[in-house]
C-alpha cells in the first residue's frame, strides 16, 4: 500500500505531466507560469542538495579548492565561478558561495529570481563560511534562457564556469532538448583543467515511457549525450538511450572522470541517485 507521501508525490507528477502536455517549444513559458502562480512548486525541497553538500565537504581531492589561477588574463588567482542552471529558490547557489565560489543561479522567471533574493535575505545566515581563510564567494541570480548567450556574457567576457552543478535541470527538459543541453554544457564549461560538470543523476529507474517532467533516464543517457554534444542520439522502443560503445567522441565531448551512488540525496532520490563528474577531454 502506498504511503501518504508516495501518493502525494504521484499526484504532483501527474499534475506536472498534464501542465507540460504541450509542444516542447512552449515548456519554458509553462515554467514561468508555475513560478508566477507560486502555489505549486513540487521541486522545492527547502534545503540544498545533500549530495552537493557531501561533494563539497568530502571530495576536495576531486574538485580542488575554490580558487583558480587566472594566468591568461591577470596572472593572479581568483575565485572559481560556479553555475546552477534551474536553481529554483537558490539553495545550492548559497551553499556554493559559502564554500568560497562566486556562484551564479540561473532561472527562466523574474519571479524565481525574486524568490532567490528573498531566500538569500531571509536565510543567508544559515550558510556560514566553510573556510575562514578562503572566505565566502558572491551570489548572483540571473534571469535567462540557458540556451542563449545573453545572460552568460554578463558574467564574464568568456561566459564560462569552472563548476557547473546540474540536478533537476537536465531531467526537466523534454528528450528532444537533450542534444542542445549537452552542447551548451560543453560550451559553458571552462576548458581549463579545473572545469568540472557535476551531474546528480535523477530520476534513475523511472520508466521513460511515463513522460515527465522529470523525464526518466539512466546513467548511460548522460554518457551518450555528453560524448556527442549536439548530436541526435538514438533511443530504443522502451525510451532508453542506445549505447554506442564503438562510436568516437566528438570534438566537444566531455569525459566522465568519476561516478558513484550518492550516499545522501533528497528523499525522492535517496538510495537511487548517482553523481557523475565530467571535464573536457
Amino acid at each position: 500500500m502506498a504511503t501518504m507521501s508516495e501518493e502525494k508525490a504521484a499526484m504532483a507528477r501527474a499534475r506536472l505531466k498534464k501542465h507540460f502536455d504541450v509542444p516542447s517549444s512552449e515548456h519554458q513559458d509553462r515554467w514561468v507560469d508555475l513560478w508566477n502562480a507560486g502555489d505549486f512548486l513540487p521541486w522545492d525541497r527547502q534545503l540544498p542538495s545533500p549530495a552537493l553538500n557531501d561533494l563539497l565537504d568530502q571530495r576536495k581531492d576531486l574538485i580542488g579548492g575554490c580558487f583558480v589561477f587566472d594566468e591568461a588574463r591577470t596572472g593572479t588567482k581568483r575565485r572559481k565561478r560556479a553555475l546552477v542552471p534551474g536553481c529554483g529558490a537558490g539553495y545550492d547557489v548559497l551553499l556554493l558561495a559559502s564554500h568560497g565560489y562566486d556562484a551564479y543561479g540561473l532561472e527562466v522567471s523574474e519571479k524565481a529570481v525574486q524568490r532567490c533574493l528573498e531566500e538569500q535575505k531571509a536565510n543567508g545566515h544559515k550558510y556560514p563560511v566553510k573556510d575562514e581563510a578562503a572566505g565566502a564567494g558572491s551570489c548572483t541570480f540571473l534571469k535567462g534562457d540557458y540556451f542563449d548567450d545573453t545572460w552568460s556574457k554578463k558574467t564574464t567576457a568568456e561566459g564560462t564556469f569552472e563548476f557547473i552543478y546540474d540536478y533537476t535541470f537536465f531531467c526537466a527538459l523534454d528528450v528532444s532538448m537533450r542534444p542542445a543541453w549537452a552542447l551548451r554544457a560543453s560550451r559553458l564549461l571552462s576548458k581549463q583543467p579545473e572545469g568540472l560538470l557535476i551531474c546528480l543523476e535523477y530520476p534513475l529507474g523511472k520508466d521513460p515511457k511515463t513522460g515527465g517532467p522529470p523525464f526518466g533516464l539512466t546513467s548511460q543517457t548522460y554518457v551518450e549525450h555528453l560524448k556527442h554534444p549536439g548530436e541526435d542520439i538514438p533511443y530504443n522502443e522502451a525510451g532508453d538511450v542506445e549505447e554506442r560503445s564503438t562510436s568516437q567522441p566528438s570534438s566537444e565531448a566531455l569525459e566522465r572522470i568519476d561516478h558513484w551512488q550518492a550516499e545522501r540525496s533528497h528523499q525522492i532520490g535517496q538510495g537511487k541517485d548517482s553523481v557523475s563528474v565530467w571535464r573536457h577531454k
